[in-house]
């Protein structure tokens, strides 16, 4: 890649290599970018892991990233992940950059996992010489100092989260860490270093991370598309300015995400046509998200996790109830419908975008009316983990914030996994090949959810799953609410589990519409009720 050196300029116009050639050892390195490329400067990351593999340099690095950047395998991340570079690393997500979590399983290097929305506000903290933040997110689950911290191997020993009692209330103190490099993306620089991300998907933590390093006295470099005249870009579409910036780098070949390309409907600039989206096949994961629409209501505002749930935009579609409430995703778009997998976060149609930090402020501070998301584990007494199973780290992302103000909580998964195998037909569940794994546990091995905190808070908790509905009881524990026509109790429900749950005296089959190829005829049901 050539230098491009074609306009007068104000900040220095680099290429990749030239770019990291800036970064010293022993830094922290605050990195933008969220899961499938979404704002990722990967030519950067690229040029970085090459440096080192080149020259072992530099070495000894910290590495902070709110979001989980990658695509499970080889991407984001995963680069990076390489002995002797990186020291210690400060994740709010690790599975989609599956190397780096290795190297903290093996006890390589040391390793914290913090709530997503913890560490993008803490990125404003840093910016503002604040000590730290004082919050409720965390408490009762690993996260908290009575539980692991947030640590994630033997290796990591120091503290960095504390436990504090402020008028009889406990809560958690987490202390600033200043970033010294900020690795960012944007769409558009001018050539005095002014950033405008038109073509982006959502902005994450893209100011405040810049600020907060640029107040440390540290080096900001952004990756960008394209290069415009000092002074032509738009103020009010400018996200981070000038003055913030030390490098540009310049890749004209930038897609939006892995796919590559711009995808206008994702940018913002064009509306979708519903009857363009896909919709889903009748199957387990489509039951489940069903099941979860029931629970919403016209007007709520809600969120919707990645996994089983990122379903519930779509099967909204199909019913014809999308404009009737409002979904919103952690990373910022709010509205919409949003893509799966390692896409998850790339939305159409969404209403508006927002700063991750904004939107984590509105979760934590009892905004929202329900939340949608995944489970791996479920224990007796309803703790739910996500974050770290079979051996496997994957931390928390948002899902600590979400569930912690969250009026009513509704995770999703199937009852077991590995190879699970169902028959949706005939609006009955057959189970045709039962999966290798349990996912309702005696004990669950990490705690992400506490049960018996949300029974303390009065929360309303559903389990819901391709063969029955679960819910967290007034007086703690779990109870089996409702059971998909076709299955079996004992067989195919307690026979898969670790405990016997309790049963409600008024156990009831669940919706036979569930399990049938047509739309359920949700808002007709709305507009009777409603």
């Amino acid at each position: 890649m050539k230098r491009t050196t074609r306009l007068k300029s104000n900040v220095n116009i680099l290429t990749p290599e030239e770019a990291v050639n800036m970064i010293p050892s022993g830094v922290t390195i605050a990195f933008l970018g969220a899961g499938g490329g979404i704002t990722e400067p990967t030519a950067v990351i690229e040029a970085l892991a090459k440096r080192y593999r080149d020259t072992q340099e530099p070495r000894d690095l910290t590495y902070y990233f709110s979001t989980g950047l990658g695509n499970r395998d080889d991407r984001g991340l995963s680069p990076l992940a390489q002995h002797g570079m990186v020291k210690r690393a400060i994740g709010g997500h690790w599975d989609q950059s599956p190397r780096l979590a290795e190297m903290v399983a093996a006890n390589e290097i040391e390793g914290y996992n913090f709530p997503m929305g913890v560490m993008s506000q803490l990125l404003r903290a840093a910016a503002a010489g604040q000590p730290g933040i004082l919050t409720h997110v965390g408490l009762g689950t690993y996260i908290d100092p009575r539980q692991s911290g947030g640590r994630l191997n033997e290796r990591t020993t120091e503290e960095l989260i504390k436990l504090m009692k402020i008028d009889g209330r406990d809560w958690l103190f987490y202390q600033t860490i200043c970033p010294d490099v900020a690795i960012i993306r944007g769409t558009t620089a001018d050539t005095d270093g002014y950033i405008t991300m038109e073509d982006e998907i959502t902005f994450l933590d893209i100011l405040p991370m810049a600020q907060a390093v640029k107040n440390n006295g540290g080096i900001v470099i952004a990756q960008v598309q394209r290069l415009a005249k000092a002074r032509t870009l738009h103020p009010k579409n400018v996200k981070v300015p000038g003055f913030l910036v030390d490098a540009v780098v310049v890749v004209p070949e930038q897609p939006q995400l892995y796919v590559g390309g711009v995808n206008r409907f994702m940018s913002g600039d064009f509306i979708a046509e519903t009857g363009e989206i896909t919709i889903p096949p009748l199957d387990q994961r489509k039951v489940i998200a069903r099941r979860a629409l029931f629970e919403i209501t016209p007007g709520d505002i809600g969120n919707v996790g990645v996994g089983i749930s990122d379903g519930i935009g779509v099967i909204a579609q199909e019913e014809g109830v999308s404009e009737d409430f409002t979904l919103t995703v952690e990373t910022g778009p709010i509205g919409g419908v949003t893509a799966q997998g390692i896409f998850f976060g790339a939305s159409v149609n969404n209403r508006a975008v927002i700063d991750m930090a904004s939107q984590f402020d509105f979760y934590d501070g009892g905004g929202l009316d329900v939340c949608f998301l995944s489970f791996a584990e479920v224990d007796e007494f309803g703790n739910v983990n996500v974050s770290r199973f079979n051996g496997k780290i994957v931390g928390t992302g948002g899902f600590i914030n979400i569930t912690s103000k969250s009026k009513k909580i509704i995770f999703s998964g199937t009852l077991t996994a590995g190879g699970l195998k169902t028959e949706i037909s005939n609006g009955s569940v057959q189970i045709e090949k039962e999966g290798r794994f349990q996912k309702f546990v005696s004990l669950v091995d990490e705690i992400t959810f506490n049960g018996k905190v949300a029974v303390e808070e009065g929360k309303e908790v559903l389990y819901i799953t391709e063969r029955a509905v679960f819910r967290l009881r007034p007086q703690g524990g779990l109870e089996l609410s409702e059971i998909a026509p076709g299955i079996d109790i004992e067989r195919d429900i307690f026979a898969q589990m670790g405990f016997r749950p309790h049963v409600a005296k008024d156990l009831k089959e669940m919706d036979s519409r569930l399990f049938l190829p047509e739309p359920m005829g949700i808002r007709n049901e709305w507009l009777e009720k409603y």
